[in-house]
């Protein structure tokens, strides 16, 4: 059974940074596509940023292109979500996902609980 786990959430001020984890039981390396979800209060959970492919091919929603940077560390079966210059926009749930299928769209096997940011103005 594999489980994401993220960590890293946390209050911050406007134009600060943050670094969130996602650290999987399993090989990362068995997953094909990865990627950061997030949920604001009272809205939808989106997807943010992905990773894929094995040249970690990356893609960010436009709201946090040329801010946010995801990467991963097979070695350490880490999933990373470098987060730039934030704004109270970026306050939400941050979720973790994985999928070992080679496809597209948002639909994942695996998902991590949640890691919570806030950013205040």
């Amino acid at each position: 059974q594999v489980r994401l786990v993220e960590s890293g959430g946390r209050l911050v001020q406007a134009g600060g940074s943050l670094r969130l984890s996602c650290a999987a039981s399993g090989r990362i390396f068995d997953f094909y596509r990865m990627a950061w979800f997030r949920q604001p209060p009272g809205k939808e959970r989106v997807r943010v940023a992905g990773i894929y492919g094995a040249d970690n091919s990356a893609y960010y929603t436009d709201s946090v292109k040329g801010r946010f940077t995801i990467s991963r560390d097979n070695a350490k079966n880490t999933l990373y979500l470098q987060m730039n210059r934030l704004t109270p926009e970026d306050t939400a749930v941050y979720y973790c996902a994985a999928d070992s299928k080679v496809r597209a769209g948002t639909v994942y096997d695996y998902w991590g609980q949640g890691t919570q940011v806030t950013v205040s103005s």
